[in-house]
Order: structure tokens, then sequence, then C-alpha cells
């Protein structure tokens, strides 16, 4: 009997999946009760009165509801569901997901619901427990092959790439669920660096893994972000097939309006929209001004000052970025919580920026404002560094659309070729990490 069969009709079973990742106070938030109260239902010392159970509903099924029946998708690495919102404007449904980060399967929960198994660490999951899908989205993590990744392991004497065995192998995983499922296509996504990461080795071994040991036809594009978001953002996007297509990137269709920072941020002019689910934590609506809070401090100011200025007389191009509404900004990163300094908004003459809030965040990533943030500021800031952009991934999937639905009905390879294959790919980790030790 499934999750949903099991809770959907009684207050008390979709108190107790609610709670698996929502703290109380954010089950009292949503609810509008008292913390004490949730406590009390879920001790059985006061019964959950039935008429809270369409509220309860509505958490347990989410915010955000999927009708495409084109296509189905699987979302692995899923943070918190960018690529599988971008691939849902063009039809696509999610039947699974993987993502191990509490934080992120607070939010990824909070907007897509219970009713729906998300698996934590994929390396423990059997591929026979994850369902057939049409495509496999995948954007495995990027910091064993990002410039700033790499630096910060190397400081700290970590490995990096596939020596890294917590991060780095991951993609052998995506390797092995495409080896089991034979979807008709899939998207990977990771940082320009994978490029040239490891003198390019570590990309051609994943190239020939996808070409060769799985058979799929593969293309690739950098493509920056900031064609459809006030954002300089270059991450690389591998598209692979399991039949030959005419895909091209030429295709590629980039927005006529040159997006501007003003686009994402609060107007202070009062034309901000009252979004009930921020409880206006990141925007005072009375004053028509963003929250003190996200102003830096003059400690901080003066640091970043200070350090900005112990740079430049070095030579060095380290230091803040300061922008106005007219510019585009530098790269959102996952450390954006620690002081702002990659994206600081210009308040005018004689005054101290201040950092995105978290909804404008969201924003720049181009995430609509029905998304909710259910966790801290800086786990927002820390999810929304390590999300995708989401319109960018929407465009690429309308490319692939036409050529999924042709091939998704395709008879499959046979279930001995898989094992075949499956096998292969464990001997090619093994033999790529051993290439990356010597």
């Amino acid at each position: 009997m499934s999750i949903e069969q099991k809770n959907e009709d009684t207050a008390l079973g979709l108190i107790k999946t609610l709670r698996q990742s929502m703290t109380r106070k954010q089950l009292a938030d949503a609810l509008a009760v008292q913390t004490l109260t949730v406590e009390r239902w879920e001790t059985g010392k006061v019964e959950c009165k039935p008429g809270y159970i369409p509220a309860l509903k509505e958490l347990y099924y989410g915010t955000t509801h999927e009708n495409g029946t084109d296509f189905s998708v699987i979302d692995l690495f899923a943070g918190i569901g960018g690529i599988r919102r971008g691939f849902a404007q063009v039809g696509g449904h999610a039947v699974y997901a993987s993502e191990w980060n509490k934080y992120s399967v607070c939010t990824y929960r909070t907007n897509y619901g219970f009713a729906d198994e998300v698996d934590g660490d994929i390396t423990q999951v059997d591929t026979d427990d994850i369902p057939d899908c049409d495509v496999v989205l995948a954007g495995f993590p990027c910091q064993p092959f990002s410039l700033a990744g790499v630096s910060k392991k190397r400081s700290l004497g970590r490995d990096t790439g596939f020596r890294d065995k917590t991060q780095g192998t991951l993609f052998f995983d995506v390797a092995r669920i495409i080896a089991a499922k034979r979807p008709a296509a899939f998207l990977l996504e990771n940082v320009k660096n994978l490029q040239s990461h490891d003198h390019g080795r570590t990309f051609q071994v994943i190239l020939d893994t996808l070409q060769n040991e799985l058979g799929y036809e593969v293309h690739y594009k950098v493509i920056d972000a900031q064609h459809f978001v006030p954002q300089h953002r270059e991450r690389i996007y591998i598209v692979g097939f399991r039949s030959p297509t005419n895909f091209s990137w030429d295709d590629l269709r980039y927005p006529e309006h040159a997006p501007k920072l003003r686009d994402i941020l609060h107007k202070t002019d009062g034309t901000e929209p009252v979004l009930p689910w921020d409880q206006g934590k990141y925007f005072d609506h009375e004053s028509n001004t963003v929250r003190e809070k996200y102003t830096l401090t003059p400690r901080l100011w003066q640091y970043l000052q200070d350090y900005k200025a112990k740079h430049e007389a070095m030579g060095h191009g380290f230091g803040f970025g300061l922008v106005n509404p007219d510019m585009v900004s530098r790269t959102l990163s996952a450390r954006y919580h620690k002081d702002g300094s990659e994206i600081l908004i210009d308040q005018g003459e004689g005054k101290r920026p201040r950092r995105l809030t978290p909804r404008e965040c969201a924003r720049l990533m181009g995430y609509p404002d029905d998304l909710r943030i259910p966790v801290s500021d800086t786990q927002a800031y820390r999810q929304f560094g390590n999300s995708v952009c989401v319109p960018v991934i929407a465009e690429v999937a309308r490319l692939m659309k036409p050529y999924i639905i042709s091939i998704k009905d395709e008879k499959k390879s046979d279930a001995n070729k898989r094992t075949v294959t499956a096998a292969r790919i464990e001997k090619t980790k093994k033999q790529a990490i051993a290439n990356a030790e010597s």
C-alpha cells in the first residue's frame, strides 16, 4: 500500500508524513496554529480536528502540479526541482526523484508534495526500484569539477574530480541508471569547467561512457544564462538520445528582451506583489522597502572594501560585485549566505549596499513567485546558488521534446545487454579513478 493510500484520509497520518521533512514550527506556520498544538496532535494529547484535513492535503500534494502527459522523467540529484520544473513546462511529468540534502528535500517536498517517494543516497538505490522513464535528468554535483570547488578542495588537501570518491564518481551512478532504464533521452548539467578539468580527461571519460558504453547520440553546449535572466552563469548541458536525430543547438532561441536586475529586484514603488507564503520575511509592504536585515552591517561593508583594496594593490581581481538595477550580476554561488559579496545591490550614495533576498535569488534563477521557500535564509541561498536556471532548462527541453516523443516508443534494448553495459560502467568507473590517482 502506498503512502498516499495509508495517509491521505487521516489527519494524524498526514501530519506524520509531512513531519518527515517539515519541522513542527514550519507545519504550525503553514496551518496558522501554535507549535504546541502540532506537538499535542503528534503525541495524542489532543485530536486533530477533521477540519484541518483539506489544508493538510494541500501540503501533502504540494503547491506545484505537473499536468503534462507527453513524456515521463526521473529527477536525479534533484536539488529543489529546477530541472524537473523546466521539463514540466513542455509537457513532462516526474515519476521519481532522488536528493540527499534534507533542507533541499524540505523545499522540494513543500513544492512537489509527499505523494511520491524521494530517495536519498542514489548510490544505494537498486535500479529495479526506479520506475521506467522516457528521460533521465541529472544535475550531478559540480563541486569536484568547478573552479571554486577545485581550488577550495586543493587548499584543504582534498581530492577533486574522479579522485573525489564522495561526489566525483556520482556521474557513474547516472550512467548506471541510464544503462538500466534505456530512456529515450537524457539531460545532464554541470559547470563549464567540466570540459577542461584534468586537462580534458574527465570530460572525455564522460563522453566515452555515454557514447561508446551506452550507445547514445550526444550533444553538448555551454550556455550563459544571462540571455534568460540577469545573471552571468555559464553551465554545460549534455544531451543524449537513444537513436539518431537531427538535434541541433542552432535551433536554440533566446528571449528578445535583454534581462536586467530591475526585472527581479523587489519593487519599492508600491507594485511589489504580496506573496502570503513569504509572510513578509523579505519585504515590508507598509514602507515599500526591503527588510533592513539584508543591508550589510557597517563592519562587514568596511571589511569587504578593505579586502578589495588590498587585492587591487596586489594586482588581483578579487573583491565584491556592486551592481545597480540596469546591470547583469555575477554568478550566484552557494556561498552567497556568507557575505553576499559577489552580488551587492547599490542602495545609493552614502548608503551601504544590501544582499539579494532569497525571493530575489529565486527570481534570478528563473523561479516563479509561487515557489515556496520553507527554509532559513542560509539554506535558501545555498539552494539557489546550487540550482539550475529554469528558463535555460525549459528552452533545452523544448529543443529535445520532438526527439523524445519520436524515440520513446521504440523497442528498447534487451535486459541482457543492459546488464553487460552496467558491468562495463562499473569497470570504467574503477579505471577512471585509477587513472586520476596515477
